[in-house]
């Protein structure tokens, strides 16, 4: 059995999950959670095989709460549920740790293969979500060719900055690791966009990691 463990802040919704899921014979739901902070809190608890995760939630947003739970080392797959398929959702989400991407409105048999493909240690994203990453990927890679020299342009501080980046860091959470301010963090991430020729943080780590810079 995958043991899931639900996350949305909407009681309807968790209730509505659970009826959609009852009829997989190997998927058992084991818990659920309201809020960002709280589904860390009962992952760390019951650890389930998966979580899926409610992108926007007022009592702290999945994202953050999939950055948390990978940054914790606990390893739980995060499939992240949403009503948005908006572009900064879908890379947030990715870069935080995410193994999937669906949306709300997702047929059932959709939402239990994105479920199992987390399990097995797959990816699945929306059709609408893999459009887009695939676009980015692309569009990247041709601009790869003439930027991948480009990293060793950067200093050690900024590669430092670059890296943290890529972990799904904000800049306070950055300047904290550094121990700079948020102004100097900002200066270096504006310094690091403008000689890579990225034109969003996003942009920045998938770059990154086409150029081989994974610490």
């Amino acid at each position: 059995m995958i043991r899931v463990l639900i996350v949305d802040d909407h009681a309807a919704a968790r209730r509505s999950l659970r009826i959609l899921l009852r009829t997989a014979d190997d998927i058992d739901v084991i818990g659920e959670a309201d809020s960002g902070p709280r589904a860390v809190a009962a992952a760390a608890e019951l650890r389930p095989d998966v979580v899926l995760m409610d992108v926007q939630m007022p009592g702290g947003d999945g994202i953050e709460a999939t950055r948390q739970l990978t940054a914790a080392g606990y390893e739980i797959p995060v499939v992240l549920v949403t009503s948005f398929d908006r572009d900064e959702n879908i890379f947030n989400g990715l870069a935080a740790g995410a193994s999937g991407f669906i949306l709300k409105h997702a047929e059932t048999d959709e939402l239990e293969m994105a479920i199992r493909a987390a399990h097995r240690g797959d990816a699945l994203l929306a059709p609408a979500a893999a459009r887009k990453v695939a676009a980015e990927m692309r569009r990247l890679s041709l601009q790869m060719t003439s930027s991948a020299g480009q990293t060793a342009a950067l200093t050690p501080r900024e590669r430092e900055v670059v890296l943290l980046v890529m972990k799904g860091m904000s800049n306070a959470q950055i300047g904290r690791e550094l121990h700079v301010s948020v102004e100097t963090v900002k200066t270096y991430v504006a310094r690091v966009l403008s000689k890579t020729e990225m034109r969003s943080r996003t942009q920045l780590a998938i770059w990154a990691h086409q150029n081989g810079m994974n610490g």
